[in-house]
């Protein structure tokens, strides 16, 4: 259960890179991670560096570039190639900024005339009059509003770039990073009694078919006896060694929601999907680990051009430690979170302290992430008819229905947005019911119900969306990464309401986009590439070059819709982000060529110039 402390005490957000405070802020040097783990001392020395990093960076980009003034105006070198995503859609030459807000966006004309590039200005900070300066994009930039994940997990996403597991061919492959971990960290290589946790293995990319076992970490001496936590990549599945098993005690056969994999006489395997991953005690992350995968994540989201995600899931540690960040004024990136909702929990809704526009508008909290299945890649995601490939299973309901019509009311009632994971077809409709239950008595426009992946839908549920006003959470990368598997995993019948982008926009649905990061890449450039052409990156597709059922494809202003103005609305922000308008934060970014335009095939090949959020470049420059 969320904490009820009050956070209305929460500090503004000090400015980043900022010359004047630039000791206090996160870096935004975005370095790829390292395939190999970092070692024990770099571990201990981490944000040392990565702070001494940025100092330099501060120090020689100041020399480079002059520092921008309060007001300032940003002008596109080649015509109206800033793309606003306002009422109207419209392109416009330049955008004024003052402060953390647009004051214009409009023509270089207008903004000559009304301005005349030395008209003088007041300048509050200094007390004397200034002159606007109009800076410029090189030719063939772009400027669009700052992006959002609309779901993802941030603390999560960095656990991977300290010991990654993703990426490995086989099982012995994803062996040999444990132990490469174990032998580059001396603390633990010399006391087996301490934890080894690693995320993103998956086994649908393995030629052995089915899932790991523990046995395969007692093959080998290294990590043999050891405590060892891997967290499968879609989040649905945990593997963990024999010492784990034994130190859980004796197991119950059936878990509610979950599985636990036996072997042919009856013996825990070592993998525990869904709700049966609450069976395994993990230890509590330090605060100096949550800051390293905190640091990871969003030196690459700033790099990758997010100003805001829409982090899918907060216990009570992580929810803490971002409520830390923000009091300290340490969140450079803006933070909408959902408070896990534990379905054996009990309800708390009606006495947990919402957060909302926090710490200079970065930190709010005033909604809810239920799980009602598991996911497709590990069979745990909820079906109406058996699985193509295993038809002894349906997969598995994580809350009951009984469950889901008790709290979803009740939670509505209290004033919290109510985020539901739902995959199978079954869970999607069961979801539904629940959602369409409840606002008889409640307005979704206030409430914003969402269903976070919606992948399998009946036709009737497609309806049933726009009937009812739902937004659905998509990710459009997921479908590239399912494409190859999911026809034997379904069937064919099924197909036609999987990753049915089109059909869901075409009834009535309001969509916001995201990567479900770690799950999938960071880059949102992917998600952008994913929705508009269902191909990998590579160009293919089990349909060929054309995309995976490319009827279902988005086009290139409804994506870019559904990573500004759409999370803005879905994290009831619309009236302050999403889009380039007076009166609005500055958050937008400058991207190397015109992602709207340029052949498909070019799209992956855009760099992000600038990252800027609240009129401050956060990544890059201007």
């Amino acid at each position: 259960m969320p904490s009820p402390e009050d956070f209305t005490n929460l500090r503004r957000r000090q400015p980043v890179l900022d010359e004047k405070h630039h000791s206090d802020n996160v870096t935004t040097i975005a370095t790829s991670a390292s395939p190999a783990p970092l070692g024990y001392l770099g571990a201990r020395v981490y944000i040392l560096l990565a702070s001494v990093a940025l100092s330099l960076f501060i120090y020689f980009r100041s020399r480079s570039a002059a520092p921008l003034p309060e007001v300032y105006a940003l002008c596109s070198s080649d015509g109206a190639n800033i793309y606003t995503i306002d009422d109207s859609n419209a392109r416009v030459e330049c955008l004024v900024v003052r402060e953390y807000y647009f004051v214009y966006a409009g023509s270089l004309d207008e903004v000559k005339a009304r301005w005349n590039g030395a008209t003088s200005l007041w300048n509050a900070s200094s007390g004397h009059a200034t002159t606007l300066e109009i800076r410029y994009t090189e030719p063939g930039q772009i400027i669009v509003p700052g992006l959002s994940d609309s779901h993802a997990h941030i603390l999560e996403y960095g656990a991977t770039k300290l010991m990654p597991i993703e990426g490995a061919k086989t099982i012995p492959d994803a062996v040999q990073r444990v132990k490469d971990y174990v032998l580059t960290h001396p603390d633990i290589r010399d006391d087996r009694f301490q934890y080894v946790e690693g995320w993103g293995w998956d086994h649908t990319q393995w030629p052995q078919e089915g899932f790991p076992s523990y046995k395969y970490f007692e093959a080998d001496p290294i990590v043999a006896d050891r405590l060892i936590i891997l967290q499968s990549k879609d989040g649905h599945a945990m593997w963990v060694s024999r010492k784990v098993v034994e130190s859980m005690g004796p197991l119950p056969m059936e878990v509610d929601g979950g599985v636990i994999l036996r072997d042919s006489e009856g013996n825990p395997t070592g993998v525990f999907l869904d709700n049966a991953q609450d069976l395994i005690k993990k230890p509590k992350p330090t605060y100096e680990t949550l800051e390293r995968r905190f640091m990871a994540t969003v030196q690459e989201a700033l790099k990758r051009g997010l100003t805001a995600i829409h982090d899918a899931g907060l216990d009570p540690i992580s929810l803490e430690f971002f409520r830390k960040r923000a009091n300290a004024g340490k969140l450079p990136i803006r933070i909408y979170g959902m408070t896990y909702f534990n379905e054996s929990a009990d309800y708390w809704g009606d006495r947990t302290t919402k957060i909302v526009g926090a710490a200079d508008n970065t930190l709010t909290i005033r909604s809810i992430k239920v799980f009602a299945d598991g996911a497709l890649r590990s069979g745990g995601a909820a079906l109406y008819e058996p699985y193509a490939d295993h038809p002894t299973t349906r997969g598995v309901m994580r809350i009951s229905p009984e469950t889901l019509n008790e709290i979803v009311p009740k939670f509505m009632r209290d004033g919290w947005q109510v985020n539901v994971h739902a995959i199978g077809d079954r869970a999607n409709g069961v979801v539904l019911d629940a959602f369409e239950a409840a606002l008889q008595e409640a307005n979704v426009t206030a409430l914003r119900p969402r269903l976070e992946h919606a992948q399998i839908l009946t036709e009737a549920d497609m309806v049933r969306f726009g009937d009812l006003g739902v937004i659905a959470s998509i990710q459009p990368t997921h479908a590239i990464s399912d494409m190859w598997y999911a026809e034997e995993r379904l069937g064919a019948e099924r197909m036609k309401g999987l990753y049915a982008f089109r059909s869901i926009i075409d009834h009535g649905a309001r969509i916001t986009l995201g990567t479900d990061f770690p799950v999938e890449d960071l880059n949102p450039l992917a998600t952008f590439y994913a929705a508009v052409t269902r191909l990998s990156p590579d160009g293919s597709s089990p349909h060929g070059p054309g995309g995976w059922f490319p009827e279902q494809r988005m086009t290139r202003e409804e994506t870019l819709k559904g990573m500004t103005i759409d999370p803005a609305y879905a994290s009831f922000t619309e009236t302050t982000l999403g889009s380039i308008a007076v009166g609005k934060r500055a958050d937008y970014i400058v991207l190397s060529q015109n992602i709207m335009t340029v052949p498909a095939n070019q799209i992956l090949d855009t760099k992000v110039i600038a990252t800027v959020i609240d009129g401050r470049p956060v990544y890059g420059e201007i």
